[in-house]
């Protein structure tokens, strides 16, 4: 459930954090996925009210730590929300509320666009701090006609120039200090702009976006978008940063500082899918940070037919190589961490060589586990070999799923190629497809049957790959399906 953005915001330690207390330093050990930080002793007065298990007020946290800016305190505590030390509730209030420049492009959506317009009248953000600009792509029917019933500026263009175009040209003309872009088959929530322009009280945000729910949700493919559709981020607070350079919000509920956008020069107008990446990565090269909020939510009107569908993936795919070829410092890569890796080999070896081999997998996690348990020690981490031993097998599991999402992700295609002349390849390989949507339908909780959603998973697999491959060999970049592989020996 969404936080109303008139209830105050409070922190607490979730359940899976520990706090210590030791000399010199206070240190914040997370279960799941294991992590830890150490923190200064400075902030002992607020973790000992934080872990009480109750969600304290942060002006309350505020009054233990007066000689802390209070726009510092607020940054800090974010920053340990998205890293999962921190839970929030509510939100703070806005104490200055930037002028922001909706901007929105359409083309031949009359009753989309009037929808659109609707929501955002009633925006839970001062009037006087906003303005609204529609630019009309060249539309063939009455969708003019339509925005011009309402307060807001109307850019006509007599030909046909797409979005990335229509976005620039309004931000060119944009009053706003911060430019909020939102398609027209959207439907913005009430407090949409005032959930996300808090982020930018952070001076190294430069892009900020939201969740895109699903705005229908009666037929079964409405129901699988509703969980799995590409424009769904996650459920928590997520930054880029160097460990995820591929980080990106889409263009649908995207909020940018205007000066940094323009410095940039806007969106890439060459690109007709993809676009939004391409931003994030450009500003993230410019020493900015792309961040995700999931309560500033817009509700978008996927594709919600099977063709067009299986079309948009396929569109979402040809962008891939596309994009590698533009960012070539951007290469997929697949880490192997030794204990992991030697796992798994154990077990395949154990089907081809000998079953007697399976039997050493278990010393090998014990081993792997007992090599992190005395590096955290070393550290004088107040880590148990127990927390190692799960965080081993979970990282066990999760190397073996995200194998196979990638195999379901750019090779399934190749499998029933080959089917016909290697079938017990090609039958491993889509077992590998079948194990990882079978994680995601149990992980995600569709209002689905496990039939149904593997059905939408295999045909948004297909299509997105057939895009993936076509694209490939249209640029000649074949980064996305050949990442680069490097083998761990610690972390």
């Amino acid at each position: 459930m969404m936080s109303s953005t008139t209830d105050p915001i409070a922190f607490r330690l979730p359940r899976n954090v520990e706090y210590h207390d030791k000399p010199g330093s206070i240190i914040l050990v997370r279960d799941f996925p294991l992590k830890s930080i150490r923190l200064h002793k400075i902030w002992e007065p607020l973790f000992n009210i934080l872990s009480s298990g109750h969600f304290i007020p942060l002006d309350q946290l505020k009054d233990q730590c007066l000689s802390i800016n209070p726009d510092q305190l607020e940054i800090f505590f974010y920053d340990l929300v998205r890293k999962g030390f921190l839970e929030q509730r509510g939100n703070p209030e806005i104490r200055n509320h930037p002028f922001v420049s909706i901007i929105i492009p359409v083309r031949n959506r009359p009753d989309e666009i009037k929808a659109c317009l609707e929501s955002l009248l009633v925006l839970d953000y001062p009037s006087d701090k906003l303005e609204i600009i529609v630019v009309d792509d060249a539309s063939t029917d009455h969708t003019p006609s339509i925005v011009k019933q309402f307060n807001v500026r109307l850019i006509q263009l007599e030909t046909n120039q797409k979005a990335p175009y229509c976005r620039n040209l309004a931000a060119g003309k944009a009053k706003g200090d911060i430019l909020a872009f939102i398609d027209s088959d959207c439907i913005a929530d009430k407090g949409w702009l005032s959930h996300l322009v808090q982020a930018f009280l952070d001076p190294k945000v430069g892009i900020v976006g939201g969740r895109v729910d699903g705005f229908f949700k009666t037929s079964r493919l409405d129901r699988y978008e509703q969980v799995n559709s590409s424009l769904i981020i996650g459920t928590h607070i997520k930054r880029s940063g160097d460990a995820n350079k591929f980080f990106y919000v889409p263009s649908c509920n995207l909020l940018v500082k205007k000066d940094l956008f323009l410095t940039l020069g806007g969106f890439n107008p060459k690109l007709a899918v993809g676009e939004d990446v391409d931003l994030c990565w450009r500003i993230q090269n410019a020493g900015s940070e792309v961040e995700f909020r999931p309560n500033g939510t817009v509700f978008h009107r996927h594709r919600n037919k099977l063709a067009p569908f299986c079309q948009r993936r396929f569109d979402y795919g040809t962008s891939e190589p596309l994009l590698q070829k533009l960012h070539p410092d951007r290469k997929k890569q697949f880490y192997f961490p030794a204990g992991g890796l030697l796992f798994w080999c154990l077990i395949f070896l154990s089907f081809y060589i000998s079953p007697d081999l399976i039997f050493f997998c278990p010393a090998v996690i014990l081993a792997d586990s007992l090599v992190k348990y005395i590096k955290t020690a070393r550290q004088k981490l107040p880590v148990r070999f127990f927390q190692h031993l799960k965080a081993v097998v979970r990282s066990d599991a999760v190397l073996f799923y995200h194998c196979a999402s990638f195999v379901s992700r750019y090779y399934l295609i190749f499998a029933l190629l080959i089917s016909p002349v290697f079938p017990k390849t090609a039958l491993f390989l889509i077992s590998l497809h079948l194990f990882s949507g079978s994680v995601d339908f149990i992980i995600k909780k569709p209002r689905l049957s496990i039939v149904d959603f593997l059905f939408f998973y295999t045909l948004e697999q297909i299509s997105y790959q057939a895009g993936v491959w076509a694209g490939a060999l249209h640029h000649f970049s074949f980064g996305p399906i050949a990442p680069s592989i490097t083998f761990q020996i610690t972390h």
